[in-house]
């Protein structure tokens, strides 16, 4: 397992910068996902740290020594990309000890690694196939295999699963994560998706135009997002935002309505976003957020419905029972409790601190 530090990274590709000052470290054993839009630098970082793209500026830092002009195959380091890379023309046991082909190792002591890394993702049998005769699911296995039996200090994982079907990416993320339970390597991971970042992180690093934003687990950050982008980011169905002006301390929606959020508002004053999940929306009046709209769409999902409802020229999501639904055109009432809003400035995009 290894520590690894990220000191004022920068990364410019002539006089164009993509990574700007990132300060941060993964510590022994943790799962980290980046996360944000593509173009945010988040796989320019790993690439760094994997030593495949040169640092401009900062350092990186692997178990405390700098490592900015070391070769990747002396940084103990194993990247799984994004489309796989493994070689069409040889076996999945041949693709698998490819990554031992440096090692200093017996053939007997090779073949043995080549096995236990198969056994444990579930490709002991499948050894003598070629990748054309495997699913998406198994060729990612492989990669991940070939990553494994270097025994890295470290995985770095490049968007591994956006090639995937929705089903067989959940699959995944689940085997990943046993994996890394069962090796106890520091694992960072790239991707755009928050649902993956959610589900797999020990920490969540949110990221936009080069920056880190925040940083937390994943409740940390759906429960206390500190910036509109986060908020927005963060959680699916994204966050309804609510525009409203802010006045000794109660919030005039633009939608009609008022209320007064729970935070450290002081004499502050202007133009807000109200915001609240819609699994915090919910049918009736009892809450202190207090919101009556027509339904225009609904979307079942087995387990709960979400109702798109229109709030006085506002289009916000709610959840309702799946058997109990609302008809379309209907207008109802939903409500949320005070310590569930969220509430934003509107020119900064920072979250208000809550009392």
């Amino acid at each position: 397992m290894a520590r690894i530090e990220l000191k004022n990274l920068v990364k410019r590709f002539g006089k164009t910068s993509v990574v700007h000052g990132v300060d941060l470290t993964v510590e022994e054993g943790e799962f980290v996902v980046l996360v944000g839009p593509s173009g945010c630098g988040k796989s320019t970082i790993l690439r760094m740290i994997a030593g495949l793209e040169e640092v401009t500026e900062g350092q990186i830092l692997i178990d405390g020594a700098v490592v900015n002009e070391r070769e990747p195959r002396d940084r103990n380091i194993a990247m799984v990309f994004q489309n796989y890379a493994i070689y069409p023309h040889v076996t999945v046991a041949e693709n698998i000890g490819f990554g031992l082909y440096r090692a200093q190792l017996t053939k007997a002591e090779k073949r043995a690694r080549i096995e236990q890394a198969a056994r444990t993702l579930g490709l002991l049998d499948l050894l003598d196939r070629r990748p054309a005769q495997l699913s998406g699911g198994q060729r990612q296995r492989v990669a991940m295999g070939r990553a494994m039996v270097r025994d890295p200090s470290a995985f770095l994982y490049d968007e591994p699963l956006s090639n995937l079907d929705a089903q067989l990416r959940a699959q995944m993320r689940v085997e990943i994560k046993r994996l890394h339970q069962a090796l106890g390597a520091t694992s960072i991971f790239v991707t755009h998706d928050q649902v993956e970042a959610m589900t797999m992180a020990d920490r969540i690093v949110v990221m936009r135009d080069g920056r880190i934003l925040q940083v937390g687990s994943p409740m940390s950050l759906f429960d206390h997002p500190t910036d509109l982008f986060t908020a927005k980011f963060i959680g699916s169905p994204t966050m309804n935002l609510l525009p409203g002006t802010l006045a000794f301390g109660v919030v005039a929606l633009d939608a009609g309505g008022a209320v007064e959020p729970p935070m450290a508002l002081g004499a502050r004053s202007g133009d807000v976003l109200l915001g609240v999940r819609p699994h915090d929306l919910t049918p009736g009046d009892a809450g202190a957020l207090r919101l009556t709209g027509v339904v225009r769409a609904l979307e079942t999902l087995g387990t709960e419905t979400m109702a798109h409802l229109d709030v006085g020229g506002v289009m916000i999501v709610a959840t309702t029972p799946p058997h109990a639904s609302p008809k379309l055109g209907e207008s109802v009432t939903v409500s949320a409790p005070a310590e569930r809003l969220h509430l934003f400035d509107a020119g900064t995009e920072k979250a208000f601190s809550r009392r």
